[in-house]
């Protein structure tokens, strides 16, 4: 869980140009972090690559917060 979390962390950071001190599990991916709904979408497909999985478009939508996006990972 906790690699998964600091990967999770890694990719948005590196995406958006963040301090990984600054994102948190608990960190919401647009009020927080500052993504577009583009970015999101940019990130998911990121995701897809590095973790070998597929992420639904309906289910992006649901993906509001890192935590969020490590726990899909998780059961998938």
């Amino acid at each position: 869980m906790i690699k998964l979390l600091e990967k999770v962390i890694e990719i948005i950071c590196d995406y958006q140009g963040l301090d990984k001190s600054s994102v948190s599990e608990n960190s919401n991916l647009i009020s927080d972090i500052g993504l577009s709904s583009f970015d999101v979408v940019s990130l998911a497909c990121k995701f897809e690559e590095e973790f070998n999985i597929e992420i639904p478009d309906r289910k992006i939508r649901s993906l509001q917060t890192v935590g969020d996006i490590v726990k899909f990972i998780e059961e998938n």
